[in-house]
């Protein structure tokens, strides 16, 4: 196998069932980032996106690693990762600096320096900062400035949304990808690399709130102005439907997961009365309806806990670019229908923009965050010099990034 390179950029996402991974490279010519392989493996080390088995999580890891390496020929030493579980939560900040220099101009480090004063802030011991986000700046009392460089003022001041996740998790996170041998070059929440993959630059403006629904987990991110305005984790995902229809259906764990596969809608009636399934060689049937109604109850739910965190910052049914679902969950039947009805807002669900490639092989929700990772990877990988892959300035690349790049605390 070939070696890694600089050319080539890897997505790794460790959910709470599956562990994903997406390699890409940038096409010559055209500079456009095309999938060479993917790879999954189920994950049994995982609870509600938090690593309970580290061995197990490791060996879920180097499988999925080991089945992308073996379709793209390259190995993989390096990836953009996901951070998980309801221990993430975001707060909002506000950093105030003075400019300084004779001519008053702001630079590009006083816009860091501004930023910064914003992550001085009193946490607990045993919680990080993982990101900041910027969502808009102040000078001398002129609000809503996007970017402030180049401009002249006295009093500088940002208002950011500052993600933090608990000190023991990330940790744990990080002795499973030195186990696996990954270096993870920065960490992310699934949502974000979700909306990279999915959301276009007018849902980003118009304002979208991105709901990636996995197993043990539903990664909540609303961006609005092109900025990330609030990040929050839910500890409700796709296992919580199994376990109902289990509990509903007196039936076992695995009959009740492949109910689910197999027979689980929202919204219209079931055209046939009963559902029939074979698990390990055995039949089962169930009445349709009771299915559909357990199914509903808690995915209705699910969006009743999303309707409070969009309260939370005063947008709830106030988005224009309305709801992009992604994640293994959004595969429901009608779980757009059920979103646009609960949350009052357009709905759809995620499709994968700007990637070529083997694209049939990811173009499952499932495997967004996955896909967004490796963008991301890609973007910041290139930011380090502002170069592509040929050594040469990239300026498609670099207005790709604008704006990327100050989210994220690299690690190290």
């Amino acid at each position: 196998m070939r070696e890694s390179s600089p050319s080539h950029f890897i997505g790794l996402d460790i959910g709470t069932s599956t562990v994903r991974c997406v390699i890409g490279m940038l096409e010559e010519g055209n500079n456009k980032l095309s999938v060479i392989g993917s790879g999954s493996s189920p994950n049994l080390g995982m609870r509600k996106g938090v690593v309970v088995h580290v061995d197990e999580v490791v060996e879920a890891v180097v499988q999925a690693v080991t089945e992308a390496e073996r379709v793209a020929g390259i190995q993989v030493h390096q990836a953009t990762v996901n951070i998980n579980g309801s221990h993430v939560s975001g707060m909002n900040s506000r950093g105030v600096i003075a400019i300084s220099t004779a001519n008053r101009e702001i630079s590009s480090e006083d816009r860091l320096r501004v930023e910064e004063a914003a992550t001085i802030v009193k946490l607990p011991p045993n919680r990080e900062i993982i990101q900041v986000f910027a969502k808009n700046y102040r000078l001398d009392g002129q609000d809503n400035i996007k970017d402030p460089v180049g401009m002249h003022g006295v009093r500088l001041e940002v208002d950011t949304h500052i993600v933090t996740a608990a000190t023991p998790n990330l940790r744990s996170l990080d002795m499973v990808l030195e186990k696996a041998h990954v270096v993870p070059g920065h960490h992310t929440v699934s949502s974000l690399a979700s909306a990279e993959a999915v959301l276009s630059r007018q849902q980003k403006e118009a304002g979208t709130i991105l709901l990636d629904i996995g197993a043990g987990t539903t990664n909540i991110t609303v961006i609005e102005d092109g900025e990330v305005q609030h990040v929050a984790i839910l500890p409700i995902g796709g296992i919580h439907i199994t376990n109902d229809l289990a509990i509903g259906l007196k039936t076992d764990l695995d009959v009740a997961e492949a109910v689910k596969l197999q027979h689980a809608t929202l919204g219209a009636r079931p055209k046939k009365q009963v559902a029939q399934v074979k698990v390990a060689g055995k039949d089962y049937s169930f009445d349709n309806e009771e299915i559909r109604m357990i199914t509903e109850a808690r995915v209705e739910d699910l969006f009743d806990y999303v309707d409070k965190e969009l309260k939370k910052i005063h947008r709830s049914q106030k988005l224009p670019g309305g709801v992009v679902i992604t994640g293994g969950t959004a595969n429901l039947p009608g779980i757009a229908d059920c979103a646009r009805e609960k949350l009052q807002l357009a709905a759809r669900i995620g499709k994968l923009q700007t990637v070529s490639g083997l694209v049939d092989t990811v173009q499952d929700p499932a495997y967004c965050a996955a896909v967004g990772l490796m963008t991301l990877d890609m973007l910041l990988l290139s930011m380090n010099d502002g170069h592509n892959v040929a050594g040469q300035p990239n300026p498609n690349v670099m207005g790709m990034i604008e704006g990327i790049i100050r989210r994220f605390k690299p690690k190290g």
